[in-house]
C-alpha cells in the first residue's frame, strides 16, 4: 500500500523540504502566492521555506485560475498530473470550469532509460529482458506518468506491447502524497472556501486511486472483463493479455497494428467506412454502459484503432467504471423523463441518483429543469448535442449541490467523448437516435417475467431476514434496557428559540401581575388612610402608585423595543 502520512516532525520536514520548496515555489510562479500565504506554512515548517522566491510571475497574458492550476500541476510532475485528472472527473468535488479546464492536462513526460527498463523487467519477471523475449526495442513507443510502452516479440512469434512501471514512481508518488496530505490539512484549517471542498478527503480517495493505477495487476483484470464481456463480437477486438509476462509493474499485451481513429486521412486512405467505424464504437461504449455496467471510462481518439474489416479495438484500461443495475435504471429514468419533459418526474429522479446535505428547494429545482428542456429539447433530435446536454444537466445538480457519484460521472463523460468522436468520423451523427435501443432496452427489462421474479424473490429473502433477525434484535434492545446501559438523547432543533420567547412571556406577565398587584394593594391603603399621611394621603399608597407607574414605564419601553405590541 502506499505511505500517505501527515509531516509533523524536524526529521520528515527535512526530508520532504527540496520537494515542498519546489512545490511552493510553482505555487507563488503561478499566482498562488495568497494562497500559500493564508495556509500559514512558516508555522509548520521549521527550517528553509525562507529561501523560496515570494515573486510573482508577471505574465502578458491574462490566465483564468483554472488555466493556472492547471499549469502548476504539469510543471508539478507525474504525482499532480494525476491528481489533475482525476479531479477532472469530480465535479461532485471541484467547480465544474476546473474539471474542464483539468481534462485538458497532458500525461507526457520524457522516458527513462533502457536500462533501468531492463533492470525492472528483470526484477518482476525474474529473468534478463534477452530470455524473457526474442526482440524488445530500446526505444519506448509512448511515454507517460507512470509507466511508458516498448514494442516487444515473444519467444513465440508473436507481437507483443510491454507497458513497463517508470523506476522509483511509487517512492516520489509517496512524499508527494504527504506533502499532499500535509497542505490539505492546512486548507481545511486556514482557507474556509477550500475546507468545503474536504481537501483532506480528497487527497485519501486520491491515494486510493493511485494505488490501483500502480498496480498493472488489476489493468490486466479490467482488459480481460471487458474482453469477455464482447466474446464472440467480430466488430470488437481486445488486445490479449500475456500473464507469464506480466506482473504490478510489468504488463505486457498483445501489439495491435492499426489506425488511431482520429486520423481520418489514414482511414480514407485504407478504404474504411467512417459511417460504420462510427455506429460500431458508439455501439460498443453503450453497450457497456447499460448492459453491462462495466466501461472503459478514458475513450479518446487515441485509446481507439481501427482494424481490417472496420473492426474497433481498445487500448489503455487503466481507467474503468462501474454502474451498478439499479443506477443504471435511475439514469434511464432520469434521460426519460427529460425527453419526455416531465419536470417534477426528472427532479425526483435527481434527487435519487445524487447525494446531498441539505434537501434542496424542490420548486426551483423544477424551474431550472423546465428552463434546461426549452433549451435543448426544442429542436430537431439530430440537432441535440448530447455532450452539451449532459454538461448543462451537471451545471444544475452542481448549483444545487448535488452530488453525482464518481462512476455517473464517468459515464456522462465517456459518452460525450464517443459522441465527439462519432461526429468527427460522421458529421451526421445522431447520439440521441443511436442511444434510443439501449434506453429502451433498459426500461423494458424491468418488466420481463424473470427480473419481476427477481425483484420478488429478493424482497421475500429480505422480509425473511428481518423477520428473522427482529425478535432477536428486540431482546437485545431489552437486555441492555434492564442493564441501563442504553440511554435515548432527543435533540430539538431551533428549541432555544421557542424557550427563549416562552421565558420572555411568562416574565412580562409574572411583571404585569406584580404592577397590578401594587396598584390595587395602594389603593386600598390609600382609601385606608394607613399612616404616615401626607396631606391626608397615605404616604405609603404613593409610594406604592409610584413604583406601579415605574414599572409600567419599563414594561411598555421593553415592549416597544422588541417591536413587537
Amino acid at each position: 500500500m502506499l505511505s500517505i502520512r501527515k509531516i509533523g516532525v524536524i526529521s520528515r520536514t527535512y526530508r520532504h523540504l527540496n520537494r515542498y520548496r519546489h512545490i511552493l515555489a510553482v505555487l507563488l510562479k503561478h499566482g498562488f502566492g495568497e494562497l500559500v500565504e493564508s495556509l500559514k506554512i512558516d508555522q509548520y515548517l521549521e527550517v528553509g521555506l525562507q529561501l523560496i522566491s515570494r515573486k510573482k510571475a508577471l505574465r502578458e497574458e491574462p490566465l483564468t485560475r483554472p488555466q493556472r492550476l492547471r499549469m502548476v500541476l504539469e510543471e508539478l510532475g507525474p504525482t499532480y498530473i494525476k491528481l489533475g485528472q482525476v479531479l477532472s472527473t469530480r465535479p461532485d468535488l471541484i467547480p465544474v470550469e476546473f474539471t474542464e479546464e483539468l481534462s485538458k492536462l497532458q500525461d507526457s513526460v520524457p522516458p527513462f532509460s533502457f536500462a533501468d527498463a531492463e533492470t525492472i523487467i528483470q526484477r518482476e519477471l525474474g529473468a534478463p529482458a534477452s530470455d524473457v523475449f526474442d526482440r524488445i526495442d530500446t526505444e519506448p513507443a509512448a511515454s507517460a506518468s507512470i509507466g511508458q510502452v516498448h514494442r516487444a516479440r515473444l519467444k513465440n512469434g508473436e507481437e507483443a506491447a510491454v507497458k513497463i512501471q517508470r523506476p522509483g514512481i511509487r517512492a516520489v508518488i509517496e512524499v508527494d502524497l504527504e506533502i499532499m496530505l500535509h497542505l490539505a490539512t492546512l486548507a481545511e484549517r486556514h482557507v474556509e472556501e477550500l475546507a468545503l471542498h474536504k481537501p483532506v478527503t480528497i487527497v485519501e480517495e486520491f491515494a486510493r486511486t493511485l494505488e490501483k493505477e500502480i498496480d498493472f495487476r488489476i489493468e490486466a483484470a479490467n482488459i480481460d472483463r471487458v474482453a469477455q464481456s464482447f466474446l464472440g463480437d467480430p466488430a470488437v477486438y481486445i488486445p490479449a493479455v500475456f500473464r507469464e509476462f506480466s506482473s504490478a509493474a510489468v504488463l505486457t499485451t498483445e501489439y495491435v497494428e492499426g489506425i488511431k481513429i482520429s486520423n481520418i486521412g489514414e482511414l480514407d486512405a485504407a478504404g474504411y467506412d467512417r459511417r460504420l467505424l462510427c455506429s460500431r464504437g458508439a455501439d460498443i461504449v453503450l453497450k457497456q454502459v447499460f448492459h453491462h455496467g462495466f466501461f472503459h471510462a478514458d475513450p479518446h481518439p487515441g485509446n481507439i484503432f481501427a482494424l481490417p474489416g472496420n473492426v474497433i479495438c481498445l487500448l489503455d484500461f487503466g481507467m474503468v467504471g462501474v454502474v451498478d443495475r439499479q443506477t443504471r435504471e435511475m439514469f434511464v429514468e432520469l434521460v426519460d423523463s427529460v425527453v419526455r419533459r416531465n419536470e417534477s418526474r426528472a427532479a425526483q429522479v435527481l434527487l435519487q441518483l445524487t447525494r446531498w446535505e441539505q434537501p434542496p428547494d424542490l420548486r426551483q429545482l423544477e424551474r431550472e429543469l423546465s428552463d434546461f428542456m426549452g433549451r435543448h429539447l426544442y429542436r430537431p433530435l439530430k440537432d441535440i448535442e448530447v455532450g452539451k446536454l449532459l454538461h448543462d444537466l451537471l451545471e444544475i445538480a452542481t448549483r444545487f449541490h448535488l452530488q453525482l457519484p464518481p462512476d455517473i460521472f464517468l459515464m456522462l463523460k465517456a459518452i460525450s467523448t464517443v459522441e465527439a468522436v462519432g461526429r468527427m468520423l460522421d458529421p451526421e451523427f445522431d447520439m440521441i437516435a443511436k442511444a434510443a435501443p439501449f434506453i429502451e432496452q433498459v426500461l423494458m427489462d424491468r418488466f420481463k417475467p424473470q427480473r419481476v421474479a427477481e425483484d420478488v424473490g429478493d424482497l421475500a429473502a429480505r422480509m425473511l431476514k428481518f423477520l428473522h433477525q427482529f425478535p432477536k434484535d428486540l431482546l437485545d434492545l431489552a437486555g441492555l434496557l434492564r442493564q441501563q446501559k442504553l440511554s435515548l438523547q432527543i435533540k430539538h432543533d431551533g428549541l432555544e428559540k421557542v424557550l427563549a420567547t416562552h421565558d420572555q412571556i411568562s416574565n412580562r406577565l409574572s411583571f404585569s401581575i406584580v404592577i397590578a398587584a401594587l396598584i390595587v394593594g395602594s389603593a386600598l391603603i390609600v382609601i385606608s388612610k394607613t399612616p404616615p399621611l401626607f396631606y391626608g394621603i397615605s404616604l405609603i399608597g404613593i409610594i406604592g402608585f409610584l413604583a406601579a407607574a415605574l414599572m409600567g414605564i419599563w414594561l411598555l419601553v421593553a415592549i416597544l423595543r422588541s417591536g413587537r405590541l
